[in-house]
C-alpha cells in the first residue's frame, strides 16, 4: 500500500492533480499494488470524478454543522465520496489530544477511514489507543528529506513502532524521506504494511515510472 500525499505542491494542485492521479491509476493497475492519492480538499471532487482509485484528503476538523468558517467537516467529506483522511500529520498537527480523539471518532462515524500520524514512539502509543484504521510513524525531522529516509536512518525505530502497533492491532504505515524500492522493502521487512510518500512521486519528472520503480519493493 502506498499513500501519495499531494500536499499543496503545484504539481498536485488543480488540473495537475487530475493529471497526476491518472498517472497514479495507471501505475496501480500495472503493478497491482494499492496506491491511494491524498489530495487537497479543494481538488477532491474533481479528482474523484477522474479516477476509480480510492481517494483520501489531508485533514478534517472535529466539528459539527454550524458557524465554523474555514473548517472541514467529516460528514461533508464522506458525502462527496472520499474514502479516508490523514490526521495529525507533522505539517498539520492537532495541538489538543482530545480534539484529535474527536476528529478520529467523527471521521469514523462518517464511515471515513483514518490514518493518524505520530512523530515519536510515545505519541504512537497514545494514538494507537484511539483505534484509527491505520497508524503512521514519521520522524518529523526526516519529512520531506531528499537525503535519507526513516528506513535508512532509523530502521530500529520502525521495528519498535511495529511492536507497538502489533499489540494494539492497527496496521503500520511509515514515511519520511521514503524514495526508493529499497526503502519500501526494508520498511515491509520491519513490519510496515505500506508507506506514505510525497516529494519522491509528486515532484518526479515521471510520477508513473517512479511509482512502478517503488512498487518493486513489494515483490
Amino acid at each position: 500500500m502506498i499513500f501519495v500525499n499531494y500536499k499543496t505542491f503545484e504539481e498536485g494542485s488543480g488540473e495537475k492533480a487530475v493529471a497526476l492521479t491518472r498517472k497514479i491509476e495507471e501505475a496501480a493497475h500495472e503493478s497491482q499494488v494499492k496506491i491511494i492519492p491524498v489530495v487537497q480538499i479543494i481538488d477532491a471532487e474533481v479528482v474523484l470524478a477522474s479516477t476509480t482509485l480510492e481517494v483520501w484528503i489531508q485533514h478534517v476538523d472535529p466539528l459539527n454543522y454550524g458557524p465554523h468558517t474555514g473548517w472541514t467537516l467529516p460528514e461533508e467529506v464522506a458525502r462527496i465520496g472520499i474514502s479516508g483522511v490523514f490526521l495529525n500529520h507533522s505539517e498539520h498537527k492537532f495541538n489538543d489530544f482530545e480534539a484529535l480523539r474527536t476528529a478520529n471518532e467523527k471521521a469514523k462515524e462518517a464511515n471515513l477511514k483514518t490514518l493518524i500520524f505520530a512523530g515519536s514512539l510515545e505519541e504512537l502509543k497514545n494514538i494507537a489507543a484511539l483505534k484509527p484504521t491505520l497508524v503512521a510513524y514519521e520522524p518529523p525531522e526526516l519529512v520531506g528529506s531528499t537525503e535519507t529516509s526513516v528506513a535508512r536512518a532509523q530502521p530500529e525505530i520502525i521495528s519498535q513502532a511495529y511492536n507497538i502497533t502489533q499489540s494494539s492491532g492497527e496496521p503500520l504505515i511509515v514515511g519520511a524521506g521514503v524514495s526508493s524500492m529499497e526503502d519500501i522493502k526494508k520498511s515491509l521487512e520491519l513490519g510496515a504494511v505500506g508507506v506514505a510518500i510525497a516529494t519522491a512521486v509528486v515532484k518526479a519528472p515521471d510520477p508513473k515510472a517512479k511509482l512502478l520503480e517503488l512498487t518493486e519493493g513489494f515483490k
